[in-house]
């Protein structure tokens, strides 16, 4: 088997600052797993996925909207979904651009905006990490893509460097783990039967979900990019994780880091498998509704501002 081996990175981050190459070098794994399986699996769960994400961003942008008639920079933009509302909030003399490592995200954001359209919104697939933007941006947003980077004080330097002086940083990113019973759960329950495999075929997804879980850590990441004007604010609103338990459980195993941990196994983990589907199952029954499987989940809201 030609695999690679295994490091873990789930909760944590070593920040890279020696340069273009090491920054790409890093972050190369994880750009394999979003422009592949994550894409596909991104797709099949798409519902779940921006409804479920949605609320924790409207509540960053009505906090701290985009300037009407600015230029807006979406940050780990996916399908794009975010992008559009940016391009609705800075209206038609405005202009968001939206960037995201994967170039099959970016390809479809990009062919459904022109199909809904949206004439105020560009995309790139690029690597924030290792790229220097040549425009210059009234305001900046990411909805959970900024807990990816191997190296985030590289990443919002450069985001850094493309804002004007006072320009908004305007970013969401998971809080503790123990807040977020939507993922923690299914993790609790694929950890007491597997540990994370010395090698595996499978890319990374990069440093994990919770990876800027801390209020600390998050204010170094910004302060060492060159923000000032910090502020965090916890959000907490609950998240449909399915339709019914079926649904849930399928979700459970396709995203997230239950589902990681599943994936670097592959096959090698269908002998268990039954048995951790039948323990999801009962795990997430407690988050059962009359609207379905709904988990609690916690964020923080970050702004902050370009210093002058």
């Amino acid at each position: 088997m030609n695999a690679r081996r295994r490091h873990r990175a789930c909760d944590t981050f070593e920040p890279v600052t020696d340069g273009v190459t090491t920054a790409l070098a890093a972050n190369r794994e994880a750009t394999e797993a979003w422009n592949g399986p994550l894409y596909e699996r991104w797709i099949a769960f798409r519902d779940l996925v921006t409804a479920g994400l949605a609320s924790h961003g409207e509540a960053a942008l009505a906090a701290h909207p985009p300037p009407r008639g600015g230029r807006a920079l979406d940050i780990g933009c996916g399908l794009g979904d975010t992008t559009r509302r940016l391009a609705e909030l800075v209206g038609p003399d405005g202009h968001a651009h939206g960037i995201d490592v994967a170039e099959r995200m970016i390809d479809t954001a990009a062919k459904e905006a022109r199909e809904a359209g949206v004439e105020n919104a560009s995309f790139a697939a690029l690597d924030v990490q290792a790229h220097h933007f040549e425009q210059t941006y009234d305001y900046a947003f990411s909805r959970f893509g900024t807990m990816f980077f191997a190296s985030p004080v590289a990443a919002l330097r450069n985001v850094r460097a493309a804002l004007r002086p006072g320009g908004v940083l305007n970013i969401v990113v998971w809080r503790r783990k123990l807040d977020n019973g939507w993922l923690h759960r299914a993790e609790q329950v694929v950890e007491r039967h597997l540990d994370e495999p010395e090698e595996s075929d499978e890319p990374t997804c990069g440093p994990g979900p919770f990876s800027m879980q801390s209020a600390d850590t998050v204010t170094d990441v910004l302060l060492g990019a060159g923000f000032g004007e910090i502020e965090l604010r916890r959000y907490d609103h609950p998240i449909r994780i399915g339709h019914d338990l079926d649904h849930a459980v399928a979700y459970a195993e396709a995203l997230g880091p239950a589902a990681e941990l599943l994936r670097l196994w592959g096959d090698r983990a269908n002998e268990i498998r039954p048995r951790i589907e039948a323990e999801l199952r009962e795990a997430l029954a407690e988050f059962a509704t009359g609207d379905g499987i709904v988990g609690p989940a916690s964020s923080w809201l970050v702004s902050a501002r370009a210093d002058a």
